[in-house]
This record gives C-alpha cells, structure tokens and sequence, in this order.
C-alpha cells in the first residue's frame, strides 16, 4: 500500500488523467515497479481530521483510477481512502453503527466508486483508543484478544473482542447505505508500547501477534465469517516527532535505534 498525501489532493482533484499519469509515475512506479503495487491510499482520515481536503478525495480517486486504466493497472492496483473509525456513529453494539450523518455527502460518493470498481472500504481500526475512552467498561482482554470477560450479543452474533466489533461496525454502517458488498480492509491497526494506560511491549505483541493470526487464519468476523480481513500493521518504527498524545509516537515494532520493540511473528 502507498499513500497519497492529503495536501497532494487538490492538484490531483483539479487535473486531468494526464495529471495523474505524471504524478504516478514520479511519486511511485519511478522507485516502486508496479507489480508490487496492491493499493493506493488516496489520502489519510480526510473526512474528519483535514476536512478541508473532503471535496478533492473523490475527484482524485476518479482521476488516479482514469490513470491506472489507461496505463493497464486498474485491476491489479485498487483505489481507496482510509477513515479513522469516528466517522461512524452509535457503534454498540456494531449492528446500530451508521455513519456521521455529517459525512454523508462525502461517504456516499466514496462507496459508490468502491462500489463500481470493486475495491475495498479502508477503515484505520485502533481497539487501544477505544480502550482509553471506555477503559472503565470494557475488559483489557476484549481490547487485546485475549478472551474472557463478558462477550457482547449483538442480536445472533457475539463478540469476544474489540477489533471484530469494530469492524462488523463498518460493514453495518455500508449495508444501511446499501453498499453491503464493500470488502473491508483495516489499512491502520497497532497497540503501543508506552506513554499511556496499558501501553506496553507486552500488550503489544499480545495484540499484533493475534492480528496477525486471525488474518493469516481468514477467520473473518462474526458478521461475515470465513471472510478474511487485510490487515496492515502500524508502525513499522517509533516516531519521536509525532505530534500528539505520548502513546503516538509508540506504535513502531522497532525502537528509534532499529531495535526490536518485542519479538513480533508473522508466521
């Protein structure tokens, strides 16, 4: 997966397939050969986080898209544009879930061409931050995988952690649009390894290293079982100069050094 960043997107919205041609071709396929390309990000939590972006998220996608089909790649690389998991709303139980009703006029958009050229609803899915906000209802294993505590029943389906949850709540939030078809793909997903509550090396690997086996299983959600979700780990490094809440700039499974944070298995 490559990013496109959010302050290219005025360029890439205004411009033509020529445009985007050119931009493809400098920024990516001139250091990373396309067939290792599987997709590209159009952006990073947009609707919510830099909303003045929102009006060139589709423009671009459908520009970029125009590029891939005239260069032949349009099947093997797929277009999308991650959402933090608040641009959903009422998420308890995740049948309720639907999305910002604020949003609306930029979510549908963005569904339609998933839709229509069968690419996946990229969502950024961290049961950690949930777990600060609710730490005083939920369980520390719910959040981590680890089983126990008081599973949620929602209707037939039951939840025996966060990360399940939280994504069944954007499969409902689509099926109430009528896009149920739309694959989802966690494009960001990690645990941190300090500088906040129940942020540790050991909570970290816990997490990662269950990710990692539930993906790797294609167990699917209780929603859509058998269904496997891609996941994409964040972050490969610490990032010291993040700005934000301490545990930010945790989520590297390398230190700054280059040393292993915890001992992370992706077999």
């Amino acid at each position: 997966m490559i990013g496109v960043p959010n302050e290219d997107l005025p360029a890439l919205s205004s411009g033509t397939a020529a445009t985007a041609i050119q931009w493809l071709q400098s920024n990516i396929f001139a250091h990373v050969p396309p067939n290792q390309v599987r997709y590209i990000a159009v952006g990073n939590e947009v609707f919510l986080k830099d909303p003045y972006f929102t009006p060139h998220v589709v423009p671009s996608i459908i520009n970029l898209y125009s590029a891939l089909r005239t260069l032949g790649l349009s099947e093997s690389i797929k277009l999308s544009s991650p959402q933090a998991a608040s641009v959903i709303v009422n998420t308890y139980p995740p049948s309720s879930a639907t999305f910002d009703p604020s949003l609306q006029s930029a979510i549908v958009p963005l569904l339609q061409f998933l839709h229509d050229t069968g690419s996946p609803f990229m969502a950024n899915v961290y049961p950690y931050i949930s777990y600060l906000s609710e730490a005083r209802h939920m369980s520390p294993d719910y959040a981590l995988f680890r089983g126990g505590g008081k599973p949620v029943h929602d209707g037939a389906l039951i939840y025996d952690n966060m990360f399940d949850a939280s994504v069944d709540a954007f499969v409902w939030a689509m099926e109430k649009e009528g896009f149920g078809g739309v694959a989802v793909v966690v494009a960001e997903t990690g645990w941190p390894t300090a500088g906040g509550e129940a942020a540790s090396a050991v909570n970290a690997l816990a997490f990662n290293g269950n990710v990692v086996r539930r993906a790797a299983s294609n167990a699917g959600t209780p929603k859509r079982p058998g269904v496997g979700v891609e996941v994409y780990l964040f972050g490969l490094f610490d990032e010291n100069n993040k700005v934000g809440e301490e545990y930010e700039r945790h989520f590297g499974i390398y230190e700054l050094n280059g040393a292993k944070a915890y001992n992370l298995s992706f077999n």
